[in-house]
């Protein structure tokens, strides 16, 4: 058997590959990564690392050559590109006779998302879902990870300063990582498109900020901007207009409760409660 996981450099794919590492003899295990130099170090642990890049299509004949199962880590391209790339990984895994070809996802794909990424995923998942091979479609949780980013400056100013948002069931990368590893080894445990793959909470930014207060020992206050106004200054601070655009989708998406979701088929796939929003701020407070 091989398994195939592409964006093995990557911080979800990298994880993914470790947790099968845990599963399997590295023999068994290959990555296709657009500079195989990043990933050294999986070669010398004799992992199968081949170039292949979802914008250059004809590398990844020879990437996922001889794969019986393909992971396919999205592409992290905005705009119409993303689906273009996701689709081309996806047609040459089945290419490739893939007898299993998985995808990761988003808890909230749909066509009609405020959020730039969830019609990509949605796109993705009816081409996958249409070719007549057995799939799985990861729902990932939102990443726990992306709140260093909405966080910004609030540890030295004292004040978290986003648009207005709402509920979201931040999901750690690494119970992601798990429950990715258990679909690739264990048949049956997930197919097609999964329930969404979430963390058991869900926190707004205010309740962020109550608990960043906590960890701190310092008072971190919600200050809702207004939309118009924090792009402005995302742009002035060097933020891409188009950068700013697409983050500013995920607040929007948020204040409809496009990310209000808890399931319980994370903590049923990994065999414990996922790791809570606390302890991924604790990380990102302990790194600054």
């Amino acid at each position: 058997m091989m398994i195939v996981v592409t964006g093995a450099t990557g911080q979800l794919g990298s994880q993914i590959v470790d947790r099968l590492l845990d599963r399997l003899s590295p023999e068994a295990v290959g990555v296709s990564v657009r500079d195989a130099d990043r990933a050294a170090g999986l070669a010398e642990r004799g992992v199968r690392v081949r170039a292949g890049d979802f914008t250059d299509p004809a590398t990844l004949g020879h990437a996922f050559e001889g794969a019986d199962k393909v992971l396919i880590v999205s592409a992290a391209i905005r705009g119409p590109g993303a689906f273009v790339a996701n689709r081309a990984a996806i047609d040459a895994a089945r290419a490739a006779g893939a007898s299993r070809i998985l995808y990761t996802s988003h808890q909230a794909a749909s066509r009609d998302s405020l959020f730039a990424a969830q019609p990509t995923h949605a796109a993705t998942e009816e081409h996958l879902a249409g070719l007549g091979v057995p799939f799985t479609s990861l729902r990932n949780g939102f990443y726990a990870s992306t709140l260093s980013f909405s966080i910004g400056t609030a540890l030295e100013t004292g004040q978290l300063v986003a648009p207005a948002d709402g509920p979201v069931s931040w999901t750690a990368h690494a119970d992601l990582a798990e429950a990715a590893a258990v679909a690739l080894t264990e048949d049956g445990v997930l197919d097609g498109v999964t329930a969404p793959l979430t963390a058991s909470e869900m926190l707004d930014l205010e309740a962020v900020a109550a608990i960043l207060s906590d960890i701190t020992g310092r008072t971190v206050e919600r200050v809702v901007a207004d939309d118009d106004q924090w792009r402005a200054a995302a742009i002035e601070r060097g933020m891409p207009a188009a950068a700013a655009d697409f983050t500013l989708g995920i607040y929007r998406a948020a204040r409809e409760k496009e990310f209000a979701v808890t399931d319980p088929t994370l903590e049923t796939v990994i065999g414990h409660r996922p790791t809570p929003v606390r302890t991924v701020l604790e990380a990102i407070v302990a790194q600054r």
